[in-house]
């Protein structure tokens, strides 16, 4: 009971229990909530996370029977210390907790690892939220996974994600990422970068690129990396949250 008692008292002064309000109201438009809308707005969510048959974790955990979850409790998933806490203090994922997460993440759980800002609308919230509800309970007959980002959606060489890093090498590298990613793996308006499952990486910086995600700063790091040496900061930062 301390220990919980600790817990919430943390997320407390973290600013979450002043969002924690907002759950004492109902999720607006809830009664009317359309999934099928939803499984469209999970394109906001399928880079970083998967739900459904075969469903893994990737960037961030996998989404299946995540109502009635407490957040951060994933034995084999690296979490953010802000989501471990808030789980600590009592934070289990329901149609209230979830919609306010994603109203606001970065105010609900400051500091965690969550890269996306929110989505503004109620609607669109209740309609994700009711598509997710799906994947919770029975999972006898399960949807397929969403994928996260592939090789074939970047036109990737599959022979570049077979491109083993020198993690000694990409820490050597690291320092031009380090200018504006946090190395503590936390989130302070720039998404973090440590942990990434290492093809999620390699994909994504080649995207840059290749000009397929746009981001001028992003587009002008990358254009100078070699395959080898985007090999190399993936391993390092892979590793760079701890990991032998």
């Amino acid at each position: 009971m301390g220990h919980r008692a600790a817990g919430l008292a943390a997320w407390a002064a973290s600013g979450v229990l002043a969002v924690a309000l907002l759950l004492l109201l109902p999720v607006a438009g809830a009664w009317s909530a359309d999934a099928e809308r939803g499984k469209a707005l999970f394109g906001h969510c399928k880079r970083c996370h998967q739900v459904g048959s075969g469903a893994a974790h990737r960037i961030g955990p996998h989404l299946n029977d995540v109502f009635g979850r407490t957040a951060g409790s994933f034995a084999d998933f690296r979490y953010s210390d802000a989501m471990k806490d808030a789980g600590s203090g009592g934070l289990v994922w329901s149609e209230e907790t979830l919609d306010a997460f994603l109203a606001d993440p970065h105010t609900f759980v400051p500091h965690s690892r969550m890269s996306f800002d929110g989505m503004e609308g109620v609607e669109d919230r209740a309609d994700l939220v009711a598509w997710l509800r799906g994947f919770s309970g029975d999972h006898s007959n399960p949807s397929p996974a969403e994928p996260t980002a592939t090789p074939e959606e970047y036109g990737l060489d599959p022979q570049i994600l077979a491109i083993e890093g020198d993690p000694e090498y990409g820490a050597y590298l690291a320092g031009e990422c380090t200018t504006c990613h946090r190395t503590d793996g936390t989130d302070e308006g720039i998404p973090s970068i440590t942990g990434w499952p290492l093809d999620d990486f390699v994909i994504a910086l080649h995207a840059y690129k290749g000009g397929k995600r746009v981001h001028p700063v992003m587009q002008m790091v990358t254009g100078r990396l070699s395959d080898e040496e985007i090999a190399a900061l993936a391993a390092h930062f892979y590793k760079a949250d701890g990991d032998p």
